[in-house]
């Protein structure tokens, strides 16, 4: 292998989906215009990837985990605490991370997991004022981040790791007092307490705020409630470089992919203007990631966009950020690349239009190397994929298939 071969890893969030009737029953990537994803394919090798073992959820957090080629069901603890890293938030051995979506509640029910997507300028002030009047200092404490995304952290609370919090996109529509926190011990009671608590007291705390009351008369959902979920304690991972030997940087607007990155010591890049959702600076990341390639061996992309689409319900906009990712993101960088370099392409896990939710279908994947003898497969989807020469591939990430094929 060239000493100064260089990897690139695109990662379409969600992209995977099932047929959709709307789009003549093909998926989203079928029907979008996508020639440099085609592109790799035609020139390389597809195949389909598991990223969520049995038994896991088929979360971002596990799939990426998997693609990075990082045992989840060694490593992983919680959703919450791999994003609290991106944060700066400190967590001692015995604490517990929650991510703590805003929501929208409406006559008891969730009405909307994102709060229609609220945007950070109107979401800080409102987690501020959930902090003054719920947080007791070494107890229960929260942290504003991105968005609807924020952060609830039970301090010296080990048992919370045995609470059932369902995750706010999985039970929009639901009553909320059939989903609230539940003890899965008798010792995580007092924390499944206190998160009920929180959560039902957020709600009186919310609804008058100021913010809310200005969302309602412009016509959007009011941030009303806060929802956590994911908990995690502090991981245990692998450090990138002592098990590939490569000098890795990362690439997101998300804290889950950020916090990955920073446990496993990647080198993390912000960029202005990346807000995971269909508005983000696709051309910023491409050449974040460019620039990035200049000191480091391998690079990881993360694009939110497709999967908010995805959790939306809304094929059109799945198929524009598909095509926005393919044009302006990974065109970008296959036209700055420099010889001799390899490049991957998958999403993490489907999130099908028709549930919105994600599933545990393994994802098409297609990698481009000088030296990996390319198949029959013209196209890049979940159809084209199952043709692929890779087949189905049940242990091993994509870092570990991109390295072989650069060996090839």
């Amino acid at each position: 292998m060239s000493k100064h071969m260089k990897y690139v890893v695109v990662v379409g969030d969600g992209m995977a989906d099932y047929p959709i009737p709307e789009l003549g029953n093909m998926t989203p990537l079928q029907v979008a215009r996508k020639p440099n994803m085609d592109a790799i394919a035609a020139k390389g090798r597809s195949g389909l990837l598991r990223t969520v073992p049995d038994g896991l959820s088929s979360g971002s957090d596990v799939a990426i985990l998997s693609a990075l080629g990082f045992n989840p069901e060694q490593c992983y603890t919680g959703r919450g605490a791999l994003e609290a890293a991106a944060r700066g938030i400190k967590l001692e051995e015995e604490d517990v991370a929650f991510r703590c979506n805003l929501v929208t509640e409406k006559d008891g029910v969730l009405a909307d997991y994102s709060a229609g997507h609220i945007t950070s300028k109107d979401a800080v002030p409102l987690i501020e004022a959930v902090k003054s009047a719920c947080e007791k200092q070494g107890e229960i404490e929260f942290y504003p981040g991105l968005d609807y995304r924020h952060f609830l952290i039970l301090r010296n609370s080990p048992y919370a790791l045995h609470v059932e919090c369902a995750p706010p996109h999985d039970v929009v529509g639901t009553e909320v007092s059939k989903v609230l926190p539940k003890a899965k011990l008798q010792a995580a009671q007092k924390a499944a307490a206190l998160l009920s608590e929180a959560m039902l007291k957020s709600k009186t705390i919310l609804e008058a705020h100021p913010v809310n009351v200005a969302r309602q008369l412009e016509g959007k959902n009011a941030a009303n409630m806060i929802w956590p979920w994911g908990g995690g304690k502090k991981p245990s991972l692998p450090l990138f470089r002592e098990k590939y030997g490569l000098k890795a940087a990362v690439i997101s607007a998300v804290d889950l992919v950020k916090g990955i990155g920073i446990y496993s010591g990647m080198k993390v890049i912000d960029v202005l203007g990346a807000t995971g959702r269909e508005d983000t600076n696709y051309e910023g990341k491409a050449e974040a990631a460019l620039k990035a390639l200049e000191e480091h061996d391998l690079v990881f992309v993360h694009v939110e966009a497709p999967d908010e689409a995805g959790h939306a319900g809304d094929y059109k906009l799945k198929v524009k950020t598909i095509e926005d990712l393919d044009s302006r993101l990974l065109g970008r960088i296959i036209e700055g690349l420099k010889e001799p370099y390899a490049i991957a392409v998958l999403p993490d896990h489907p999130t099908p239009i028709k549930i919105r939710t994600h599933t545990r279908e393994p994802v098409p994947f297609a990698i481009k190397s000088p030296s990996l003898e390319p198949d029959d497969v013209q196209k890049f989807d979940e159809e084209s994929a199952k043709k692929g020469g890779f087949g189905l591939i049940q242990q091993r990430g994509i870092i570990q298939l991109l390295l072989a094929s650069a060996s090839e």
